[in-house]
């Protein structure tokens, strides 16, 4: 079946339909992850988001049960060179067209992906239209015009949690897959907000150390104090932080009460609390292939990244200083507080998909709330 995406500036690619039929809306981006797809596709961050893989052939490994890094899909889109129907993997359950059926994704495949990777990168992410039902050009590009800009949306609570739940499953492991971590051997006590969690946190947590208790994105800090922490964690999620002032309100209560930890849409709630301000990237950083800088030893790590907005490190003047930074644009990658148990990183040290070169993240934030102990 024909299928059509059309950008906001005018620009048109033709395809093929694969995944469910009819028309899906929202900002394009481009993810330069060579494999876990699947883990992108759960990727609550990219709520109102259409993903563009670079990578050519997508499809091959299937889908499994255990790779899902979230309770469903969020994405509105997804875009590819090549679908590969036919998988081979000795965990996979399903095709990932039938998986993409399930949960109601469009996709589109055997456009120039490359070509429309260029031009994302030159004219910046941007609000598109994927239709298997309209294929008039001119039509789609008023609808991707008329679509909100990502700038302003709180998308966080739409895909947080309802009530708080307690987590204690661990890191999969090969022979055992994800085992159940009995409670009592866990040292640390973290309160984790969920402004769009990512499973391989709350496993990552785990194997740190931590009994982990989830809560929504507007659970009152209140309440999170009463259950005597040890530490709060503040989760990636999509969308602008800005709007979420109920959120950013909360988190300046927790300032020199509790050591804190945050990821990316966490790390820039965290900015925005400590006075500062965020920024629309004209791109934004998707994959698991971009290097970055820890300031306090000089060490490079190769990082998993999905984010569209930057904290303005200028802006937050002497509370806090850059604690990493992004090699490929010089962006805040991650701030800590000068002088409390503070501080948060913009990429994703769980991985899932991608390196494990900044999973020592975790070990610091139990060694942060050891010594404040």
């Amino acid at each position: 079946m024909k299928a059509v995406l059309a950008l906001a500036d005018g620009r048109i690619f033709e395809g093929r339909s694969f995944g469910a039929g009819g028309e899906a809306t929202g900002e394009v981006v481009f993810n330069t992850a060579m494999s876990g797809y699947q883990e992108v596709l759960t990727d609550p961050s990219y709520k109102g988001q259409m993903v563009t893989m670079t990578y050519t052939q997508i499809g091959n490994t299937g889908i499994n049960p255990e790779d899902m890094e979230s309770r469903g899909l969020f994405l509105s889109g997804f875009i590819v060179k090549e679908y590969q129907d036919c998988y081979s993997n000795w965990r996979a359950t399903m095709s990932l067209d039938a998986y993409l059926k399930e949960n109601g994704v469009v996709g589109i495949h055997g456009l120039d992906t490359r070509a429309l990777t260029r031009h994302l990168r030159d004219k910046g992410a941007q609000n598109g239209v994927i239709s298997t039902v309209d294929f008039d050009h001119q039509s789609l590009v008023a609808k991707a015009r008329a679509i909100p800009s990502m700038a302003g949306l709180d998308l966080a609570s739409g895909v947080s949690c309802d009530k708080p739940y307690h987590w204690t499953e661990g890191l999969w492991d090969l022979e055992s897959g994800y085992p159940q971590v009995d409670p009592t051997t866990l040292k640390y006590k973290v309160v984790a907000y969920d402004f769009g969690i990512k499973y391989n946190i709350l496993r990552c947590l785990v194997d740190a150390g931590c009994d982990v208790t989830v809560v929504p994105a507007e659970f009152p800090a209140e309440d999170a104090l009463a259950m005597n922490p040890d530490g709060i964690f503040l989760s990636n999620g999509p969308g602008d932080p800005e709007p979420l002032t109920v959120v950013i309100g909360n988190i300046r209560k927790f300032v020199g009460k509790v050591p804190i930890f945050g990821i990316c849409l966490g790390h820039q709630l965290l900015g925005l609390a400590l006075g500062g301000r965020t920024m629309k990237l004209p791109v934004g950083n998707h994959g698991s292939n971009l290097p970055v800088m820890d300031m306090a030893t000089h060490k490079v790590e190769i990082t998993a990244q999905n984010h569209g907005f930057a904290v303005d490190l200028d802006a937050l003047g002497d509370a806090a200083r850059l604690g990493h930074e992004n090699l490929n644009d010089q962006t805040v990658e991650g701030i800590r507080h000068c002088e409390l148990p503070i501080f948060s990183v913009q990429h994703h040290p769980e991985a899932s998909p991608g390196p494990h070169d900044s999973h020592y993240l975790f070990g610091r934030f139990v060694e942060m709330m050891e010594k404040y102990r």
